[in-house]
């Protein structure tokens, strides 16, 4: 009896990578790929684990590859960036087991700074990729790396989006192929990127290059639907979805599985059977211009589609079609706005409701304190990528000066700063700096769903293990002042704020408060206003969701207060008070 099961595009991939035979997950978590690799916990034959940052895991999945194992490394977009540098050497290199890369993009930014394109690094590094469509094909297509990865010996990345990556479909459950480790035998040519020895690996990936486009001519991963129209449609991915719904049976498509290199004869061969076709796809016009460039001339694309954000079948239809409609159903309920906001009881709103009151320049970071940016804290000045806070605000000192540094400081998560903020504290520190880092000790990977990394002791699968100290890692690279203090105490964090940014040294400030959400956070009763209220609305400034002001007067929602006692803190009356201890 075949097993079905509906599973999201992430969880398919992770059932996919264990039926593969994959015995090696290095990641680290970026939303929307993160659920990948915390399914694989759930296969205990799976030696899986957070890694300190994308180059890392990366590192440690092309480790096991060489020695034998199938392997896979899963990130966002962004973290494609971090891991870059051994993609394009492992390309050369090659595999011993499979290697798989799974990758998601983030069109519209939903969790995300950017909206980059992963293929064209698949491209500039020439590496295989594949981009699967739904659940059924997120499993599938995984399988089918690791066995392309071994047939071209060549890594494979496997891309996603959000959309694929967390929508719903059925798909089939089968056992574990009996994959066999296999031998590891000592390569000097092959493994050691010398460049004597890189010059003639980069024949083998020309070479490589070719006959992956021979395959990607005769695959049925690209595949032909024909409806008899006289439109033809050429897409892959979400975009494929989107396309099926808005254009049904009207037009005839070329699904492409794979993206990178892409066919040329089966494309050509599909173009020239109609008068018009369109290139349907997300962000870059990636697969267009490689259709302009194969001579095709009856292809539309970016001339009808944007190049911002999602698709949405309305829009496909629009401009296929010419039909015009309802983008969704019409509700007629009002529904309520929802902008994003740090949870009742976050550790990071003391912080920023600090740094607001001394108006310092916060140069910041990706996390969930990048929220600090949001009104009413606006605290934020700057955010780029992950640990640019630190390595950006010694450029800032640098450019402006002595007195500018003193009204200065930059913050990053514990997670972020073990991921990429040491290096650039070693750069201040080297490098005579003055500058100010808090660290925001919550206890926890916050912003991408509560994973567990170097500073928590635990593992992935919740094993107890060694703590990195924070305290003893910044005195290990030579910082000399610091002080580890509570947030919500934010008397004494003005204090040790005030303090810091005038010395004429390096400091780091340990802001330490683990995350409202974390289970093991319980705070007893909830907060409300007595008749002592001003009115001054200083507990406004805070920006707690839970506080609201209503006809002049503040009122504290106790469905959504969780008793964290910030606001008490803040309120110069102390009309503030806790009910239910």
């Amino acid at each position: 009896m075949i097993m079905k099961k509906l599973l999201i595009g992430n969880a398919a991939v992770a059932r996919g990578a264990y039926e593969a035979g994959c015995s090696v997950v290095s990641s680290y978590p970026g939303t929307p790929s993160t659920e990948i690799t915390e399914t694989m916990v759930e296969y205990t034959d799976v030696n899986v684990e957070w890694a300190p940052n994308e180059k890392v895991a990366a590192e440690v999945s092309i480790g096991a590859s060489m020695a034998g194992a199938r392997a896979m490394s899963c990130m966002k977009h962004v973290g494609l960036n971090v891991m870059a540098d051994p993609l394009f050497t492992v390309s050369y290199i090659g595999v011993n087991g499979g290697l798989v890369f799974c990758v998601a993009d983030d069109p519209g930014m939903h969790s995300s700074q950017n909206e980059q394109d992963s293929r064209h690094y698949a491209k500039a590094s020439k590496v295989l990729m594949v981009e699967p469509s739904d659940s059924s094909e997120c499993k599938e297509y995984t399988k089918v790396a690791f066995e392309l990865s071994e047939k071209f010996d060549t890594p494979v990345i496997l891309r996603l989006s959000t959309r694929v990556s967390h929508s719903q479909s059925l798909v089939e459950i089968e056992d574990k192929c009996d994959y066999k480790l296999k031998d590891y035998e000592k390569n000097i040519a092959k493994n050691v990127m010398m460049p004597g020895n890189a010059i003639k690996r980069h024949v083998v990936v020309e070479k490589r290059h070719l006959d992956e486009v021979d395959f990607a001519n005769t695959s049925s991963l690209n595949s032909v639907e024909n409806n008899n129209s006289k439109i033809g449609v050429i897409t892959a991915g979400i975009s494929y979805v989107y396309s099926k719904e808005a254009l049904g049976d009207k037009v005839d498509y070329l699904k492409l599985g794979i993206v990178n290199p892409l066919p040329t004869t089966k494309i050509i061969d599909f173009c020239k059977k109609y008068d018009k076709v369109y290139v349907i796809e997300e962000l870059d016009p990636f697969i267009e211009e490689h259709v302009k460039a194969l001579g095709v001339t009856n292809v539309i694309g970016k001339e009808v589609f944007t190049l911002l954000g999602e698709y949405t079948p309305k829009m496909i239809k629009k401009a296929v079609l010419g039909i015009d409609g309802p983008e969704f159903i019409d509700v007629k309920e009002q529904i309520p706005a929802r902008p994003p906001v740090m949870c009742p009881g976050c550790p990071h709103r003391g912080t920023f409701y600090v740094l607001k009151k001394l108006g310092l320049t916060v140069s910041g970071d990706i996390g969930c304190y990048t929220l600090g940016a949001v009104a009413p804290l606006q605290s934020v000045d700057s955010t780029i990528c992950m640990g640019a806070s630190v390595s950006a605000g010694f450029g800032m000192a640098k450019a402006r000066g002595k007195e500018f540094n003193k009204k200065l400081v930059s913050v990053i998560g514990d997670s972020t700063f073990i991921h990429s903020g040491i290096t650039g504290l070693i750069d201040i520190v080297y490098n005579k700096g003055a500058n100010t880092i808090i660290i925001l000790d919550n206890s926890i990977t916050g912003m991408t769903g509560h994973q567990q990394n170097p500073t928590t002791g635990k593992t992935i699968r919740m094993e107890e293990t060694t703590q990195v100290n924070l305290i003893k890692l910044a005195e290990a690279v030579g910082v000399k002042r610091i002080v580890v203090a509570d947030p919500f105490d934010v008397k004494n964090f003005e204090k040790v704020v005030k303090a810091e940014v005038e010395a004429d040294e390096v400091s780091v400030i340990i802001a330490q408060r683990p995350c409202a959400l974390l289970k093991g956070v319980k705070y007893v009763g909830k907060c409300e206003v007595s008749d002592k209220c001003k009115k001054c609305k200083m507990c406004m400034k805070l920006g707690c969701p839970a506080i609201s002001l209503v006809d002049g007067n503040v009122i504290i929602d106790k469905n959504q207060c969780n008793g964290c006692g910030l606001c008490m803190n803040v309120c110069p009356f102390d009309a503030i008070v806790k009910v239910g201890e």
